[in-house]
């Protein structure tokens, strides 16, 4: 690449692929100035020779490493949303077009951009993704155990602690229920199930310790409902919560606020847009019920006022999303403040 071409590009648009990557560039005027494809090797070398410049990449696999190397090299690099990217892109679909629509994309001033990640906190959301996966595996060996029982006629109250208890008396004493193959199948199962607890209880244990050597996952720990889980991921998300203005941001980015569909003078709300970070909604909507549960702590909590109101007017299953809502947005502005929780200063943390 010639120093006379590198001189006159502005914004680089890199489209990620598995070995190669295709990179348009872009000059002051917005005209096309570089559109080449390079192996993934050749990435950091060849921008390494070049003025520090504007470079957008979608937020993908790789995206977050490849971006802490540019910005190494002194480069500006954004990651985006790939949804956000797709209205920019013209014609036909290939990678360069693609290249060129992120190039495109990274000079909005109202594009929405993904912070960059640190190591540790792709570690961390490692750790959280395979405890993730190993929670869904032991969910679908219990929820296998119970329909080959109930083929039987052996139905188990509904509760993970009640078919560990009785399991084993199950096995023992229906023999004229259960086949001799059918008590092996189960047997195996049952060790299947035991081998995922241990391993689960070794990832959250390794989650909770991390969570209490974290200061910003210590301060969302004092939030109602929030544990070292849901701080550890939150933290692994967000890291501190810059790339939200506030509480309500983090909450509508989570999913957890009504889909819109307004026209005119008529606004539509319908039920929460589910967008964002999945596993980040679930968690803090099971921090709601926790809350839910324990009416004796509403007081203590501050939000002993909001909930008996809310409870005059809307279902349970509403309430519990409303207060999800309400403790995302507290936790953001505990995470991006640096302060602990104050029962005192709810309406302002939820701001």
């Amino acid at each position: 690449m010639s120093e006379k071409l590198n001189s006159v590009i502005a914004v680089i648009g890199i489209d990620i692929g598995k070995n190669s990557f295709h990179v348009v560039g872009l000059d002051g005027r917005g005209a096309i100035a570089l559109r080449q494809k390079w192996s993934r090797g050749q990435v950091e070398g060849r921008l390494a020779n070049m003025p520090a410049c504007l470079i957008g990449m979608e937020a993908c696999v790789g995206a977050h490493h490849l971006s802490r190397r540019l910005q190494l090299l002194g480069h500006d690099a954004r990651l985006m949303p790939a949804k956000y990217v797709r209205p920019y892109s013209r014609g036909q679909k290939n990678d360069f077009r693609d290249a060129e629509a992120i190039a495109e994309a990274v000079q909005r001033p109202t594009m929405k951009f993904v912070a960059t990640k640190s190591a540790d906190q792709l570690d961390l959301q490692a750790l959280h993704r395979v405890r993730e996966r190993l929670v869904s595996q032991r969910t679908g060996i219990i929820n296998q155990i119970r329909a080959f029982l109930l083929e039987r006629g052996v139905a188990v109250r509904q509760g993970l602690r009640f078919l560990r208890a009785e399991l084993p008396s199950i096995l023992a004493t229906h023999c004229d229920v259960l086949s001799a193959r059918m008590v092996r199948l189960i047997g195996d199962l049952a060790g299947d199930w035991r081998r995922l607890d241990e391993r689960i209880e070794g990832l959250s244990g390794e989650i909770e310790a991390l969570a209490h050597q974290d200061a910003g996952c210590e301060r969302l720990m004092s939030v109602p409902g929030i544990g070292p889980i849901i701080s550890s991921a939150m933290v692994a998300a967000i890291g501190t919560g810059d790339a939200f203005g506030k509480g309500r941001d983090f909450a509508a980015w989570l999913g957890l606020v009504p889909k819109q569909f307004s026209t005119g003078d008529r606004t539509v709300l319908g039920k929460i847009s589910k967008r964002g970070n999945r596993y980040l909604r679930v968690l803090f909507v099971q921090a709601a019920w926790v809350v839910l549960i324990r009416p004796k702590n509403w007081a203590r909590y501050g939000l002993k006022p909001w909930i008996e109101a809310a409870i005059r007017r809307l279902h349970r299953n509403v309430l519990a999303i409303a207060l999800a809502n309400k403790l995302a947005r507290i936790a953001w502005s505990v995470l991006a403040h640096g302060r602990g929780f104050e029962a005192r200063s709810i309406a302002a943390q939820t701001a």
